[in-house]
């Protein structure tokens, strides 16, 4: 009780850094651009051929690079400037961003006016670019601040990402709905441009430059053998792995939104916000709690109960049921997102940041956009809701089986 009084809590804390507010700022525009820019290409995607196999593949289409390319990405942030490699990465993400916005421009009559090829190219592109982002992001976010902030760090940068899920989604339906695709793109190329020049204020000085140790599949590998060395960080991964994998319904929502709940894109969005919605309401109260105890266990709980909201959701035919269920899905989703975040960065040596950053994105990379291809296979196969239903049902087991095979992970207590 004396230490506590002695050292009180504060929630804003990595804020006071003015660099990390520029960082976690320029960060949230290109969040806010790529989740607008989701939406947007799912819904032109699905009217355009009205397959819910065909939005599958869209997840596809980016996960397919990013997984080929992200461990390279991550060598690249342990060897290069981060904040460069994040600034390149942003103002290529604006480029594919361009590219979409001429291609819908050329494609509103004519023999294009169904194409989806170029629409998978473009996003085949993205992936790629995210995959060096990702890890130089994570890691440029890490050095900016010491270590016994980087849980009240990782909270805030959660619920910035997680704010630009909640607008970007209900942005992209709203412009979509009333201005149609080309307006929304335009939007989008806006925001990331302009997350780009946000990176320029941040003050980053770069860690001592080390020597190469031996090849590059060398390095790649040292990654790789520290991630699985680390039977609580290699737990905690998997779950989310397997959980989103087979839990996730994001991909198919606009199936849900146009066939179930009978709304057009500005309902999409909204049901695309939910989550976000929830998560940034969880993060702005976990920013004001203390360091959480019982942190395992509280993780294996979150993920659960994601599994039960999403069985939950398949079964709603009420829009607001629906979006008040997303909404607690997001809330316990952030949780967990949060915990893994702070115990990369606890057990993680500075010098390999990006490699097991890189790591952990093929886990999440896998999760989310192979996910996506999972749930638009399962909803052709088994049908939409009795898919979705399944994946949930997926997601209880897997925590079971984690909770059995990985105890460690159940009595973690405090993370850092």
């Amino acid at each position: 009780m004396d230490e506590s009084k002695a050292t009180p809590h504060d929630p804003y804390a990595a804020l006071r850094n003015p660099d990390y507010r520029w960082f976690i700022g320029s960060m949230g525009l290109i969040t806010l651009g790529l989740q607008m820019q989701g939406v947007v290409v799912a819904w032109q995607v699905y009217d355009r051929t009205g397959d819910p196999l065909a939005l599958g593949l869209i997840g596809l289409s980016e996960a397919l690079p990013f997984l080929a390319v992200a461990l390279f990405g991550g060598h690249a942030a342990d060897r290069m400037n981060r904040l460069r490699l994040c600034m390149m990465s942003a103002l290529s993400l604006a480029a594919c961003s361009a590219l979409l916005l001429l291609f819908t421009w050329r494609s509103l009559s004519g023999p294009l006016g169904k194409a989806v090829a170029p629409i998978y190219g473009i996003i085949f592109l993205t992936g790629i670019v995210r995959a060096f982002y990702r890890p130089a992001n994570v890691a440029l976010g890490t050095d900016l601040l010491p270590k016994e902030l980087y849980a009240n760090g990782s909270t805030w940068r959660v619920a910035v990402f997680h704010g630009g899920m909640v607008l970007g989604p209900a942005l992209g339906g709203l412009v979509y709905a009333w201005r149609g695709p080309i307006a929304a793109h335009a939007i989008v190329l806006t925001l990331l441009l302009v997350g780009f020049a946000g990176l320029f204020p941040t003050r980053y000085t770069p860690k001592a430059v080390r020597p190469p140790e031996g090849s590059i599949f060398a390095s790649l590998g040292e990654g790789l053998r520290f991630v699985f060395s680390q039977r609580l960080l290699l737990g905690a991964i998997s779950l989310d792995l397997f959980a989103v994998l087979f839990g996730g319904a994001v991909a198919v929502l606009p199936v849900f939104a146009k066939e179930i709940l009978k709304t057009g894109p500005q309902g999409l969005g909204m049901l695309r916000a939910a989550p976000a919605v929830g998560s940034v309401l969880m993060g702005l109260t976990m920013a004001h709690l203390p360091t959480l105890r019982r942190a395992g266990r509280t993780l294996l709980i979150c993920v659960a109960a994601f599994g039960v909201f999403t069985i939950a959701f398949a079964l709603s035919q009420s829009f607001v049921l629906s979006l008040l269920l997303l909404a607690a899905s997001g809330a316990v989703d952030n949780v967990s997102v949060v915990l893994r975040a702070t115990l990369l960065q606890s057990l993680t040596p500075e010098h390999m940041l990006g490699r097991v950053s890189s790591v952990n994105q093929v886990f999440i990379g896998s999760s989310n956009e192979i996910g996506a291809f999972e749930s638009g296979l399962a909803a052709r196969l088994l049908g939409l809701v009795p898919s979705v239903v399944f994946g949930g049902c997926m997601t209880l087991l897997v925590v079971a089986f984690t909770t059995w095979k990985v105890p460690e992970l159940r009595k973690m207590d405090r993370i850092g």
